[in-house]
């Protein structure tokens, strides 16, 4: 813990209790990694009282959902109906690391700069999370435009807008109830919108057919996965179902896999050939599976997270066969399919690798694949667009896809007409072309280079390898950490990476997620970092990676 965090309980900070309880109660009860016990921390000249600590030990053990007596005006107790032994059991197997105590830790960081609390570090960088406008990409000009539009129509009387971007606002405001995007919209999305991914997935694909009845437009990619993945869990006991994940995997899979009460399948991606996917590997992961679930699905995120990989043509025909051999649902998870950097690598779509493999396997494998608006070049996270196609779905189960999307009315119009606009963008000859084809070009050719400098950089750190970032937002370098840290971490009730990464943060301000956040092979370790931010300010935070790394395998020498 740091000399900052000890000074927290001074009277010239003492104020922040009250405003603060849980950041207080997490130092004190040890709920911060690396933070002392209660009665540690009250040893210093400026404790508070024994009265206060007993307070805040009632308030801990309420905000952790032991029941709490409450008193009535008549003086009857009532305890909570809802606590930690009456709640949702799978809720609290739910974990999901991009978001977790780093992060919170690295908020608390930045709450405690601003309020003057020094620190060894002017700002915290979160390259923690794929959001690229928060790490200073910027928008699509021409998809702002025609969002704008849609959402104050008397802006099409300005003459300020290009003609194609009020030609799409009004197609777009057409297919909306009351012309408005604030209106519901058909659950299964707005029918032009359909329309156009099914013209552009046929554009990606060569030609494949597309039907629009077999798209869905989500919340985003997880919306469309989690509602997959709820078709596909049933069973009790050995007949549970297991869902095949790679790892190391986005830890939206396994933390819905918890909450559905699903049994994770955990396949390794080959670290030594560039985290490529190895059939033996799924064979074995299968087979071990049923002798105590029924497997049932295998997901694929190819571009890859948080690996950064780039499937090849012929690893994802071995998958497709793989599937159609065990009768496993597919998942393709294609969220960076327009993020691709590395020389030799292309995206190549499930779909249409399944289509040049034959009627016997286009007609038979069953496939769910998975775009969305967050990622590639647009990065508009907070819209929260994507879809989801469907292949050779059952009909009686589509009937019964269809009613659970129904439940939740819709999709975010704006975002439904976002995933339009990257369906669907200018044209050729068009008045936005040019600019909406420089802008593109340009968020994809800066991402390449921060590509490769950050393969570069690390691969530079005796003790950090990183292989080359192909694809994707991230790179997942394996790190070596002393004995004497990995000691240390465990005694603290810590895994060695998160012990590494909140060090990280608390001495430079760089939030990164460990490994464990995502899985690995026992015995490694790891960190996810995003290569979103501004080149500038990415070569001071791989510097400042480097340094540290250094300064820590010193210390623990």
């Amino acid at each position: 813990m740091s000399a900052t965090r000890m000074r927290f309980l001074s009277p010239r900070n003492l104020r922040l209790v009250h405003r603060a309880p849980r950041d207080f109660l997490g130092a004190c009860s040890g709920r911060q990694p690396g933070g002392p016990s209660c009665s540690t921390s009250l040893t210093s000249p400026h404790s508070v009282s024994s009265h206060m600590c007993r307070a805040l030990s009632s308030l801990t053990s309420s905000r952790r959902g032991l029941p709490k007596e409450k008193m009535s005006e008549n003086g009857i107790s009532r305890p909570k109906v809802l606590t930690l032994d009456t709640m949702n059991p799978t809720v609290k197997m739910v974990e999901y690391a991009v978001r977790g105590p780093i992060v919170q830790r690295a908020v608390e960081l930045e709450r405690e700069l601003s309020e003057g609390i020094e620190k060894p570090f002017a700002e915290v960088i979160k390259a923690n999370i794929g959001d690229a406008h928060a790490m200073g990409q910027q928008p699509i000009t021409f998809f702002r435009q025609v969002l704008a539009l849609c959402s104050y129509p008397e802006l099409l009387n300005d003459n300020t807008f290009p003609e194609d971007a009020k030609n799409r606002a009004r197609r777009i405001l057409q297919s909306c109830g009351g012309s408005s995007l604030g209106a519901y919209s058909p659950s299964q999305g707005i029918d032009s919108v359909r329309q156009d991914v099914a013209n552009y997935i046929e554009r990606r694909d060569g030609g494949v057919p597309c039907d629009p009845e077999n798209i869905y437009l989500t919340t985003g990619a997880s919306d469309g996965i989690v509602t997959m993945l709820k078709l596909l869990v049933c069973g009790q006991g050995i007949d549970r179902t297991g869902v095949m994940i790679s790892i190391p995997q986005y830890p939206l899979y396994s933390a819905a896999l918890a909450e559905l009460g699903a049994v994770q399948i955990n396949y390794y991606l080959d670290e030594e050939n560039c985290w490529s996917m190895d059939i033996n590997e799924l064979q074995r992961a299968v087979n071990e599976a049923r002798q105590h679930c029924h497997p049932r699905a295998l997901c694929i995120i190819n571009p890859g997270n948080p690996t950064g990989q780039v499937q090849s043509r012929q690893c994802i025909e071995d998958v497709i066969r793989f599937a159609a051999k065990e009768r496993l649902f597919l998942m393709a998870d294609e969220v960076y399919q327009d993020n691709v950097y590395a020389e030799g690598c292309q995206f190549h779509s499930f779909k249409k690798v399944l289509f040049e493999m034959g009627p016997e396997y286009s007609e038979t494998v069953e496939l769910a694949s998975f775009h969305s608006t967050s990622k590639c070049y647009m990065g508009e996270c907070g819209f929260r667009g994507g879809y989801m196609e469907v292949i050779n779905m059952d009909d009686d189960v589509k009937f019964q896809l269809t009613k659970l999307v129904s439940v939740r009315l819709c999709a975010p119009v704006p975002g439904q007409a976002l995933m339009d606009l990257v369906v669907n963008p200018p044209q050729p000859g068009e008045p936005s072309y040019n600019s909406f084809i420089k802008e593109r070009t340009a968020t994809l050719s800066a991402l390449a280079e921060k590509a490769k400098l950050t393969e570069q950089i690390l691969n530079t750190v005796p003790g950090i390898r990183c292989n080359p970032v192909q694809g994707a937002m991230y790179s997942f370098p394996r790190i070596t950490i002393p004995q004497k840290a990995i000691q240390e971490a465990l005694e603290k009730g810590q895994q060695p990476d998160m012990f590494y990464c909140m060090k990280m943060l608390e001495e430079t301000g760089i939030c990164l997620v460990p490994g464990s956040g995502f899985g690995q092979r026992e015995g490694t370790y790891h960190f996810r970092m995003t290569i979103l931010p501004p080149i500038d300010k990415l070569k001071i935070l791989l510097n400042k990676v480097k340094e540290f790394h250094q300064k820590f395998t010193q210390q623990y020498s």
